[in-house]
């Protein structure tokens, strides 16, 4: 029982996504719009156009049928060849039709139009507009309760535009502008209008009839742009700005400080609170070599005792022991032998090796040592402990 009142209480969610693309079924998609094209234009040949206007076949031949060319997209802001292409176009005869929430600068400059700027009220639920009927002039009024997403024209040129459409308030929203060679601009500010949320909401598809019907009969063809909502200034869809709701927000000056100074505080937190926090790492000092450490306090002791003669036979042990572990040489060979063999292993001056086993002999048969004595067979022997 409880699924059933929770799958009860679920209702739909509405698909707010603006794209205007023609194949999108959703409801600000413009799919009954383009599929409808072919109705309203039943002898001209109905085309999508992924190109740059300036591929568009501008010239016009004797005699030839006008062509139509429409777009329907959330910015339309060409680059000035592409601008050039599309005002010769109208030049030539044929009619373009620009429905946009966001035309360019340079098309408006063109036109001498302005227009109102975009705040957030574009989101607001409702759409209101009035559409002048081509035959009769009678305002008609149309009504949906979806996202609004319109604008409105704030200055023209009264003398060479013609109004077509109003918003809820009176103000232009539809304008036209004819050429001399029979060809004719317009331009309409609330590409809602044509979604088909908005033209399948009661009757407001007679919307579309009467905006569309503006187009003579001899159009034999139709493109539908399908180049302007991946473009802008002549720059594909990875270089493009984009139309989204944050170019809206930052429209507003006090919005777009407060949403800087949301960056730079998110930065400054995450600079500081990136860093690695550890505890200090202790320097740890290397280890000292203990054996010369004893060996310093074992000669003091014997050095403050005044123990001489023992001292003197450990330092003699262990230079024999040096001699016989480093040199491979043992005691019990001659005398004479054993200093000149040192010697010649050792590369130290001969004389020097004769007055270090001289001072030996003659201190092993003294009783008593001196501190001069031993301090002075001491340095030869580490002097040859250093150079040998």
């Amino acid at each position: 029982m409880s699924i059933l009142l929770l799958g009860a209480s679920c209702k739909p969610v509405l698909n707010k996504r603006f794209s205007l693309w023609r194949n999108d079924r959703i409801p600000y998609g413009t799919y009954y719009a383009f599929h409808s094209l072919e109705y309203i234009f039943k002898n001209a040949t109905i085309e999508s156009f992924r190109f740059s206007p300036e591929l568009l076949n501008i010239s016009r031949e004797n005699n030839a049928s006008p062509k139509a060319y429409i777009v329907i997209s959330p910015s339309v802001i060409p680059s000035e060849e592409e601008l050039k292409a599309i005002l010769d176009h109208a030049a030539n005869g044929n009619y373009v039709f620009i429905s946009s929430l966001e035309p360019g600068d340079n098309l408006l400059d063109s036109l001498n139009l302005k227009i109102s700027p975009l705040t957030r009220d574009i989101y607001d639920d409702s759409l209101s507009l009035s559409l002048i009927h081509p035959v009769t002039e009678d305002s008609v009024d149309y009504l949906y309760p979806g996202i609004s997403m319109a604008r409105h024209f704030t200055d023209m040129d009264s003398s060479v535009t013609n109004i077509l459409g109003n918003d809820k308030d009176g103000r232009a929203n539809f304008v036209s502008l004819r050429y001399e060679g029979g060809g004719v601009i317009f331009l309409q500010l609330a590409p809602a209008a044509f979604t088909n949320f908005f033209l399948l909401h009661k009757e407001n598809k007679s919307y579309y009839d009467l905006a569309m019907s503006q187009f003579p009969d001899s159009v034999r063809s139709v493109k539908w742009d399908d180049y302007f909502r991946t473009h802008e200034n002549g720059k594909g869809e990875e270089e493009k700005q984009g139309f989204d709701k944050l170019r809206i927000f930052l429209s507003n000056p006090v919005l777009r400080w407060a949403f800087w100074l949301a960056i730079i505080l998110i930065g400054v937190v995450y600079l500081f609170e990136s860093k690695r926090k550890q505890r200090i790492i202790p320097v740890v000092k290397p280890l000292k070599n203990a054996s010369l450490d004893f060996v310093e306090t074992i000669g003091r002791l014997y050095f403050q005792q005044k123990d001489n003669r023992n001292l003197f036979e450990k330092i003699r042990t262990q230079f024999m022991g040096y001699v016989r572990h480093r040199y491979k040489l043992t005691p019990n060979v001659t005398e004479s032998d054993l200093e000149n063999k040192l010697a010649f292993r050792s590369g130290y001056d001969p004389e020097e090796i004769k007055e270090i086993f001289g001072q030996l002999r003659v201190l092993d048969n003294k009783s008593s040592i001196t501190d001069d004595e031993l301090l002075e067979v001491n340095d030869k022997i580490d002097k040859f402990y250093k150079k040998a």
